[in-house]
């Protein structure tokens, strides 16, 4: 009963001066029930059967993120826990002086921690429920979803996996805290608090060596995955900047550790001015012995800013993509001519009678399959395109082709280009709502919307390369590719259509036909009728192993895929950024915490002679500060090559919302990071505090 009352006051004393450790729990809790709750939702149980796959997807995805995010979160639990420990050197010293013996030391830890994780988990519980009711709305948005079913909800599912998954941690920080009085000795806990940290200084000739060493290898990650990012293909090729860049930033931060304190000594009017020479030997002796963990800060501050900014930018891109690159209502494409290149289509699955019958329409096939689909459509446009074997890329870029092959050895070369008469393509533009083009009877040019594609073509355009298509001979008429697209979806997949006069194609080489249209009706749920009808055509019909089937690409279809897809990156992307910067912020707290309460009878020292307690304040705010801005301004560096590495990788995407999303991860960080630099400020002042 002792020991039990005991640690209540321990609990009711500490939880002022550790309002991180406690703070990081409840969100910890908290935010870990609200990703696993997210299926429990009332509001999303009236949504369509592809939509329901999709978020069951998204919770499968979810639930393995849960299990690293649980290791995350057990990691930061134990860390705190010595740092906890650490500041109660004295009292157990005491304790064993008076005769209690190291079990009860460890019965009254284990109390403590029981405490702890009843307290943190009821806490955290509640306000994940609440969190859950907000975070229910956006996925009812996000999935529209019938916003008239809400209601609150709990899952009891995402309850039970956070008491299992955290009790697990709590047993583990019991058996490491057990550990840790168990190898305790009485003279080290005494006198733990009054043992000054040395402060080496190191050879300042060899600590500028190894930073421009580190910038320099660095640079050279920064130039890998940035200028020369075409060239990374294989798994160690992306590796190798990324060990580069992780090594680079442990040598910089041991580097800066030895350089700091000796640059400022050699401004004397700064070094001592006000206590900026108590900051600063402050600052330096910390980050010699904690140049590790302030690298894993670093990366993971970096992993954040980059993870958040790429997810967002995604998401955002998607959804407005919808809106440009579905623009109409159905795109049914059917692939023609293939006796033309019978090898390739036949290694691809295709028997012989699909590839001898491989000659009608879009419109005559569903004709065969009795379907009226015409029937269906207000309006519609119906199109061809092209290919011959003597265009190729190898044709198209010319005088430029060793050189461009030379830097991306990677593409096919050989693959015959699409080709499209300009009036085809301007009933597309028309029917699309994008810019039509003319040529002359000499001319051809080339409309693409992959960048990368994009900047490979424009070499040769540049160069005004010509070609030669059924025997004319054509120049270019614009210098670059052109803007636009022939199939719909939610991704810029154009790599180039060669756009040239309707008077020189040979329809012989007539490729693939495309039936664009609108539906006559606007109703969501008629739309999946009909194209559940479209589906059904093949189920247990003796043509199909003849004839093709067009395949479609639908507005309804893509803007599902899409915003199940942009919900999965979403919400796993803040998942993991918001756990990671949870628990960078939390660790840069909890040392500075524990550095407060070592440093105390320093801070009383710098009383007893003479200074105000404003000036102390303002020593501690600034150590503090450059304590938690360091590893973010390298991180932010990191960063801007980081989202470039990762703009290269989602261009598909497209990149136009980069901007917003950069905000926004910007006022996450400020909000959190910000937030536990406050918290660790306020809590340290309170630890240093005079008391009478």
């Amino acid at each position: 009963m002792m020991l039990y009352k005991l640690s209540l006051k321990n609990i009711k004393k500490s939880i002022k001066d550790y309002a991180i450790y406690f703070f990081t729990l409840i969100l910890g809790v908290a935010i870990f029930y609200v990703f696993n709750a997210l299926d429990s939702q009332t509001v999303m149980m009236d949504v369509s059967t592809s939509t329901v796959e999709l978020i069951n997807l998204m919770m499968t995805m979810l639930s393995g993120v849960s299990v690293f995010v649980s290791f995350i979160l057990g990691f930061l639990i134990i860390y705190a826990s010595r740092f906890l420990i650490k500041r109660r050197n004295k009292e157990f010293g005491i304790y064993l002086t008076l005769g209690m013996s190291k079990r009860k030391i460890s019965l009254i830890l284990f109390f403590e921690t029981l405490f702890i994780g009843i307290i943190s988990l009821l806490v955290g519980l509640v306000l994940g429920i609440l969190l859950s009711q907000v975070m229910s709305l956006v996925v009812a948005n996000m999935f529209e979803a019938n916003l008239t079913k809400f209601a609150f909800v709990f899952s009891s599912s995402a309850c039970i996996k956070t008491i299992i998954y955290f009790s697990i941690m709590y047993i583990l920080v019991m058996i490491f805290n057990t550990y840790s009085v168990s190898k305790c000795k009485l003279i080290d806990l005494l006198n733990g608090s009054k043992k000054a940290e040395k402060i080496k200084l190191k050879n300042p000739y060899l600590c500028i060596i190894i930073f421009i060493i580190s910038c320099l290898v660095l640079g050279k990650a920064y130039h890998m995955v940035t200028v020369e990012f075409l060239t990374l293909q294989e798994v160690m090729d992306i590796l190798k900047p990324i060990i580069m860049g992780a090594v680079s930033t442990f040598f910089i931060f041991w580097s800066l550790s030895g350089l700091i304190l000796r640059i400022a000594m050699s401004f004397k009017k700064f070094y001592y001015k006000d206590l900026n020479s108590f900051t600063l030997r402050q600052f330096s002796s910390k980050i010699n012995t904690t140049v590790f963990s302030t690298t894993i800060i670093c990366l993971m501050l970096f992993i954040t800013i980059c993870l958040l900014s790429a997810c967002l930018t995604m998401k955002n891109s998607m959804n407005a993509n919808i809106r440009k690159l579905a623009p109409v209502d159905a795109d049914f494409s059917i692939i023609m001519n293939m006796e033309r290149y019978y090898d390739d289509f036949r290694s691809m699955g295709f028997n012989d009678s699909q590839i001898k019958n491989s000659h009608y329409t879009v419109k005559e096939m569903f004709q065969l399959y009795h379907f009226d689909i015409l029937s269906y459509f207000k309006n519609y446009i119906d199109v061809n395109l092209y290919t011959t074997p003597d265009l190729t890329m190898n044709h198209t870029l010319g005088s430029k082709l060793e050189m461009v092959r030379t830097r991306f050895p990677f593409l096919d070369y050989d693959d015959p280009e699409a080709i499209m008469k300009i009036s085809d393509y301007n009933q597309v533009a028309k029917f699309y709502g994008i810019k039509e083009y003319s040529l002359n009877n000499d001319e051809y040019m080339i409309v693409a919307d992959f960048k990368s594609m994009v900047d490979i073509r424009n070499i040769a355009l540049e160069n005004k390369e010509t070609i030669n298509l059924f025997g004319h001979n054509l120049k270019p008429k614009y210098n670059s590719c052109q803007d636009g697209f022939l199939e719909m979806s939610s991704q810029h997949i154009n790599t180039g259509i060669i756009l040239v006069p309707d008077n020189i194609v040979d329809e012989e080489y007539l490729y693939e036909n495309h039936l664009i249209g609108n539906y006559k009706t606007t109703n969501k749920k008629e739309i999946r009728k009909i194209e559940n009808k479209i589906n059904k055509l093949d189920d247990n019909n003796p043509k199909v192993n003849e004839y093709l089937l067009p395949s479609g690409s639908t507005k309804l279809d893509i803007k599902e895929a899409t915003v199940g897809l942009s919900a999965m990156v979403t919400f796993i992307g803040l998942y993991l950024g918001v756990i990671f910067l949870i628990s960078s912020a939390a660790i840069l707290g909890l040392k500075e915490l524990s550095e407060s309460s070592d440093n105390k009878e320093r801070f009383i020292c710098l009383r007893k002679i003479g200074t105000d307690e404003k000036m102390i304040n303002k020593a501690l705010f600034r150590q503090i500060a450059i304590f938690f801005m360091l590893p973010l301004i390298l991180a932010l560096i990191h960063s801007i090559f980081g989202i470039m590495f990762a703009v290269k990788i989602l261009e598909v995407f497209g990149n136009e919302q980069l901007l917003p999303s950069i905000i926004v991860t910007a006022i996450v960080i400020i909000i959190i990071y910000g937030g536990y630099f406050l918290i660790t400020y306020f809590c340290s002042k309170n630890i240093i505090k005079e008391r009478h």
